[in-house]
């Protein structure tokens, strides 16, 4: 029989502690806030560097949603998120890092703190807008987080600032050499699983063409003020995810897969490859990067041994069937949780998102894999 991995009395540990941690979050989470001030305006990177300009979802938000109207269900400002490798939460989705952060340093730049965090406002080194829970669809989750639309107006506000900070010339150089990594879509076709609505194929293809067609216009409208370099991934084994595998198990299918989930997510990764080739055939100057996360997580999830994991299909933070009930934390509607001993034999940390380490791995393949591994070249050529 195999032995359970995760340990009760940590979390009971965390609920014990709720109070005294407050405290010294506000504390912590104020150095931290310092901290990225100060890496943006008295860094110690090399002078010529190409800015980092970051859109979309829970994959890529550092912390835009603690600063937002919203629930605790779109934000993670909370333990045990963060604890590996910051040893507090900072509102991102993950143990640790997210593939911006990775990007980040290997281009040589300092994190990127929200574009919403109080005193954030040196945006020459880039900027994050992202959002957990956002889509490309206003009416993705609309109230309760950042849409692309709105991270496209974000997006401009700090142009106007760079033109007034630097020079129309000078604002013009960096717009243009710098990178835009945009990761969005998944939400859009998601929500619906998610508030039990029926789902037909037939309606899904539709939304595609409009997912696709809205997250083209963003990067039309990137490219009008000056933007050139896109990196972008496709969608994951969304089906897949432990949340959806959950959902599957209390439908009755026991270790099964959300297949008309995973169809889409397909159906939308081929589109948004044809399209990206149309932008680069039509666009003077358009260069983009277009990774295969849904290889690289699907390699994750379904070998885990080979990539020096031991657990590629139940996260390690959550309840129910495959830790897929979006219990971590506690902070959800569902106060009871199950943590893992050992995060990183982990590919999932909680019941969508993966953990600093498959991160981390998947991160160095965006940034300079082979062109079979992301589809057009890599990250790293654009910032060369």
């Amino acid at each position: 029989m195999r032995q359970k991995d995760y340990r009760t009395e940590k979390v009971k540990e965390f609920q014990m502690a709720s109070l005294s941690f407050e405290v010294i979050h506000v504390l912590v989470l104020c150095a931290f806030i310092l901290i990225s001030a100060n890496s943006q305006s008295h860094p110690h990177q090399p002078e010529k560097h190409a800015a980092l300009f970051v859109f979309g979802d829970s994959l890529y938000d550092a912390g835009n949603n603690n600063y937002i109207n919203t629930t605790a269900n779109y934000r993670s400002n909370f333990l045990p998120y963060g604890e590996t490798f910051f040893g507090f939460p900072t509102g991102r989705v993950s143990d640790g890092r997210l593939i911006p952060d990775f990007i980040a340093e290997f281009a040589k730049l300092p994190f990127l703190p929200p574009y919403l965090q109080p005193g954030n406002n040196q945006f020459t080194y880039g900027a994050n807008f992202a959002s957990a829970g956002a889509g490309a669809l206003d009416e993705t989750n609309q109230g309760l987080v950042i849409s692309l639309n709105t991270q496209l107006t974000y997006f401009k506000n700090v142009e106007k600032l760079l033109r007034q900070k630097l020079g129309d010339e000078a604002a013009k150089k960096t717009l243009s050499e710098a990178v835009y990594l945009i990761s969005i879509g998944t939400n859009d076709y998601l929500s619906p699983f998610f508030r039990n609505l029926t789902v037909l194929q037939s309606s899904q293809k539709q939304n595609v063409h409009i997912v696709i067609g809205n997250l083209t216009v963003v990067i039309k409208e990137i490219y009008k003020k000056g933007g050139r370099k896109f990196g972008l991934v496709n969608l994951g084994p969304i089906g897949c995810l432990p949340t959806m595998k959950a959902i599957k198990s209390q439908q009755g299918g026991a270790g099964e897969c959300m297949e008309e989930a995973t169809e889409v997510a397909k159906l939308h990764n081929k589109a948004l490859s044809k399209i990206l080739q149309d932008l680069e055939s039509k666009l003077k100057g358009f260069k983009y990067s277009f990774s295969n996360f849904y290889a690289l997580l699907e390699e994750r999830m379904n070998n885990p041994s080979k990539y020096g994991f031991k657990e590629g299909k139940i996260a390690c933070c959550g309840s129910g069937p495959y830790r897929g009930r979006p219990s971590c934390g506690g902070k959800r509607g569902i106060k009871e949780y199950e943590l893992c001993r050992n995060v990183s034999e982990y590919v999932f940390f909680d019941s969508a998102h993966p953990t600093d380490r498959a991160y981390q791995q998947m991160a160095e393949l965006i940034w300079s894999g082979t062109c079979n591994t992301t589809g057009h070249c890599n990250l790293k050529e654009l910032f060369d």
